[in-house]
């Protein structure tokens, strides 16, 4: 045995995070945390890496008591973490990011020699001078790996880590981890891509309200099973009846605007109609576009004449809340920050983008009763898990508060929706419970695009299908019947300039 837990215990207020925990991790291991979100695995885990302390409960490290201080302690010992949101400065290079995550790092001419040995020994060629803010989704999630390896971990944890990765990229860290496996070194695996945990994972370990509730042999236990054992119910799929597609309603017309940020991507010739009652999905790795897409739909990034039409009228010099009174809703991708603002209450968040549509403003005054009803109303409808509205939005875990911010969109009514990555870090029952609520929403006849790195999602849902690839829109296909060969080739951009606009 490498790690032991035993009985440990978290409670904050209102909440026990965590209740009398005990399982154990083997030498050469790769050993899945499953529960759906707010089951207790980022409060276990920061405990683990020295971010938190147990209220009760103890830790062995090959036999020694191990009660991490901070997450310097850690390291110390042989613990690793990879964190689902990287921690990278883009403006520098890969070794000047790899150095300010050591105690004492050696001359930056050892270090680059270090980087390129060690991320050549695992299959992850790096470039210690390339510019962080120039990488690829998946580069970045290299540095963070080799930042790691560097301090040669007994013990690594890594937290959502094919969230943002295209297959090919999946492919080669699953290579990675099976080789430090196979030096003895032990994983701490948390995912909600369960088909993944089945081809990786040696075991698992399944937490549901905080308490340990079961484990299995990943191996050898279905998909649906584990799912199922980390909801303590049976799981619905997602269904629809068949709609058909109405009049267009948003158009985009060869829209061509530079990125707002630094390492951004710019959108070129842009062109798609989006009809009433359907859902558009829209795939492409991490960096191809998306934010900015999403950037000019909300008004956010505003455009030129006769490029962003809804109901044939021109709102591409439309602020958001003027899009929003004509009905074109958006959630973006990043929740913390964007979607929300980290210290303001659920109420307060959800009187942020919902005032003009709910009525939650009276002659400049704020409804706070109502406002606070429609947060509760956000809350039920999507399964929040959170002790009431009073809450911070930090304080959520992340699959909860992804649930808030959708729910927030759909609950009012949109003719349109565009969510970025509306099930991104969401356990599995959650995300088939939103998966759900944008199927219901187009039904009812709103137009919906979903942006996702999640192809199976697409698939899922989507009436047609199109990919972004550095900031090319391919034209649109029928999801139906659309093979992974054929997605491949349109997220490699090798349909972009064919066909007509979606």
């Amino acid at each position: 045995m490498l790690l032991g837990l035993s009985g440990l215990t978290k409670a904050y207020p209102g909440v026990v995070a965590n209740s009398d925990i005990s399982f154990a991790i083997g030498k050469g291991e790769v050993h899945a945390l499953l529960g759906e979100n707010g089951a207790g695995k980022s409060t276990l885990v920061k405990t683990i890496y020295g971010l938190i302390r147990p209220d009760s409960g103890t830790m062995t490290l090959n036999g020694a008591p191990y009660a991490p201080s901070e997450p310097r302690a850690a390291r110390s010992a042989g613990v690793a973490m990879v964190f689902q949101h990287f921690s990278l400065f883009e403006a520098l290079t890969v070794a000047e990011n790899v150095a300010l995550g050591m105690e004492n790092p050696p001359p930056m001419a050892a270090l680059a020699q270090r980087i390129t040995e060690i991320s050549t020994a695992y299959g992850l060629p790096l470039s210690p001078e390339r510019i962080v803010g120039d990488l690829s989704a998946g580069e970045r999630q290299r540095v963070e790996i080799i930042r790691c390896l560097l301090q040669d971990p007994q013990l690594l944890i890594m937290d959502e880590p094919t969230s943002v990765l295209t297959p090919q990229e999946v492919t080669t860290l699953f290579e990675t981890l099976r080789r430090l496996r196979g030096e003895g070194r032990s994983i701490l695996y948390i995912s909600h891509k369960l088909e993944e945990i089945r081809a990786l994972c040696d075991s698992a370990t399944v937490l549901r309200h905080g308490k340990v509730v079961g484990s299995c042999d990943p191996r050898t236990t279905s998909a649906r099973d584990m799912a199922e054992m980390m909801v303590g119910s049976s799981l619905q799929i997602p269904s629809r009846a068949p709609v058909l597609a109405g009049d267009v309603i948003l158009s985009l017309k060869n829209l061509s605007l530079p990125s707002p940020r630094a390492f951004g991507t710019n959108l070129s010739d842009i062109s798609l109609n989006l009809r009433k009652g359907e859902i558009l999905g829209i795939g492409g790795v991490a960096g191809s576009g998306q934010d900015e897409l999403l950037l000019a739909l909300s008004g956010e990034v505003r455009s030129p004449a006769d490029m962003v039409m809804l109901n044939d009228q021109d709102i591409g010099q439309l602020r958001p809340n003027d899009r929003r009174k004509l009905g074109l809703l958006t959630a973006p991708e990043e929740r913390l920050g964007h979607a929300a603002a980290p210290d303001m209450s659920l109420t307060e968040n959800a009187l942020l983008t919902g005032a003009l549509r709910e009525g939650l403003v009276k002659s400049g005054l704020v409804n706070w009763g109502k406002t606070t009803t429609f947060a509760r109303r956000i809350i039920e409808t999507f399964d929040v898990r959170t002790p009431g509205p009073h809450v911070a939005a930090r304080a959520l875990s992340g699959g909860n508060l992804q649930k808030f911010v959708v729910g927030r969109e759909i609950l009012q009514n949109p003719a349109v929706l565009v969510v970025n990555q509306p099930t991104w870090g969401v356990d599995a029952a959650a995300a088939a419970a939103i998966r759900q609520a944008l199927l219901d929403l187009a039904a009812k006849g709103a137009a919906i695009i979903v942006i996702s790195q999640d192809l199976d999602e697409l698939m899922e849902i989507s009436d047609r299908f199109c990919a972004l690839n550095a900031g090319h829109l391919s034209p649109a296909r029928d999801a139906r019947g659309l093979g992974l060969d054929e997605i491949g080739l349109m997220l490699g951009g090798m349909a972009a300039d064919a066909g007509v606009p979606a």
